[in-house]
């Protein structure tokens, strides 16, 4: 396993650099100059200038990568324009709260989705797997920001069992944290039950009908031991796949639900980043992300190797 997984790290070395060379590049096309909005409704030339030399943006691109994956490498992600404050030190800040509530969201989907597939596809063509698809395709067709109004409304505001926004450090308060996080994660967590629901169905569906799953009938094996045992073993691969990049999506930054809830997440360090022009920030922030999109997907090809024998053998 040790090598695989060593040779997989390798793989993901230079995808990132290719996105570090991407982000930098991009970055540079968002309209407008930071350095005007730094500088103050004053715009001395003289500031300018010197504002320009001191961030090293008058020096060529090649150079200003150079410079800024150098820094990267020691663990220096520079310095956000807006705020003055070490990337490094907003990313540590708010990468806990984006990582709570993306835990949090891909437990609640796991939860109800992968039974409710399950049952969905044991009972194919009955009632229910009928209310199972009615569930899915409502948690897929209703708005995030709809769903999490209608729940401060109601929970929140008409009967005030949970706190309609803000945030609290897990650590500092464990029982509000969980409470202040419930809602927005019930919101996310419902969304995406509804498409591992729908995967976990077709994965099923498929295994069901294999010659092995006859086999394990026609040898009297009860119907827990062949639908937990056989079925779903082999049917969970793709359902690793599928949770892998929900989870890197989620932290990548549910904006909406940020917003709506006010946490204080990576979506909102984004967001204020991009329309302040905050190159460093966005740079940091997108790298953070694509180094935890890697890492995820270097956790499902374990868990591939963990519930099939064969990638074992191959390993």
């Amino acid at each position: 396993m040790l090598p695989y997984i060593s040779k997989r790290i390798l793989v993901a070395l230079p995808t990132l650099v290719i996105i570090s060379v991407i982000v930098f590049l991009l970055q540079k096309l968002l309209p407008g100059d930071p350095i005007l909005a730094l500088a103050g409704e004053d715009r001395d030339p003289a500031t300018l200038d010197f504002l320009r030399e001191h961030y090293h943006l008058n020096d060529p691109l090649p150079l200003q990568y150079a410079r800024w994956l150098g820094a990267v490498l020691t663990g220096d992600f520079g310095i956000s324009l807006r705020t003055s404050q070490p990337v490094l030190d907003l990313i540590v800040e708010k990468l806990p709260v984006t990582l709570q509530l993306a835990l949090m969201s891909i437990a609640i989907a796991l939860i109800v989705g992968i039974p409710t597939g399950i049952i969905a596809a044991v009972y194919k063509n009955t009632v229910f797997d009928w209310l199972a698809n009615l569930v899915a395709i409502s948690g897929m067709s209703i708005p995030n920001f709809w769903l999490g109004i209608m729940l401060i409304l109601l929970i929140s505001v008409n009967l005030g069992w949970l706190p309609a926004s803000g945030y609290e450090p897990l650590f500092s308060d464990p029982v509000r944290s969980i409470k202040t996080m419930l809602m927005p994660s019930f919101v996310l967590g419902t969304a995406l039950a509804a498409t591992i629901m729908r995967h976990t169905r077709s994965a099923m569906l498929e295994v069901l009908k294999s010659d092995y799953i006859r086999t394990a009938r026609a040898k009297g094996l009860t119907s827990r031991e062949v639908i937990l045992s056989h079925s779903f073993r082999n049917a969970i691969l793709p359902i690793i796949t599928l949770t892998a990049i929900l989870f890197g999506e989620l932290m990548a930054g549910a904006v909406l639900t940020e917003q709506i809830f006010a946490i204080p997440g990576f979506g909102k360090l984004t967001v204020d980043a991009v329309f302040n022009r905050d190159y460093a920030v966005v740079q940091g922030v997108v790298l953070c992300t694509a180094v935890g999109f890697l890492l995820v997907n270097l956790v499902a090809d374990i868990l591939y190797g963990v519930f099939n024998p064969r990638i074992r053998a191959s390993l």
